[in-house]
């Protein structure tokens, strides 16, 4: 292993370490998912990006958005369920209601 892959594996345990402290629904995902924290930033991100776009009336579908999110993690291999469960833990939290109300809200939850 160089210096650089050690760096980037130090990173990622201590910013394992930080979602395990906080214990928010969030990030228990970003945890099971083995979200980096460079991943977690372009996530915050894609949230404002959408954000934005529905408060300018533009159109924002769950396809686009989940295709989005794969090019950021693209662990999760097609796996649309982490883009639901990820928006309805921000909207738990309070935080990019809109984003979980426009792209999943219209789903039974169960």
């Amino acid at each position: 292993m160089n210096i650089k892959n050690i760096e980037e594996r130090l990173d990622f345990i201590e910013f394992r370490q930080q979602l395990l402290f906080y214990n928010s629904p969030s990030n228990r995902l970003f945890f099971q998912f083995e979200i980096t924290r460079k991943q977690n930033g372009k996530i915050m991100e894609l949230m404002d990006k959408c954000r934005d776009m529905i408060q300018q009336g533009k159109d924002v579908t769950s396809s686009n958005f989940e295709m989005r999110m794969e090019e950021i993690c693209p662990q999760l291999k097609r796996n649309y369920h982490f883009s639901e469960h990820i928006t309805q833990a921000f909207h738990e939290e309070g935080r990019w209601r809109e984003v979980f109300e426009k792209l999943y809200g219209h789903k039974a939850k169960s």
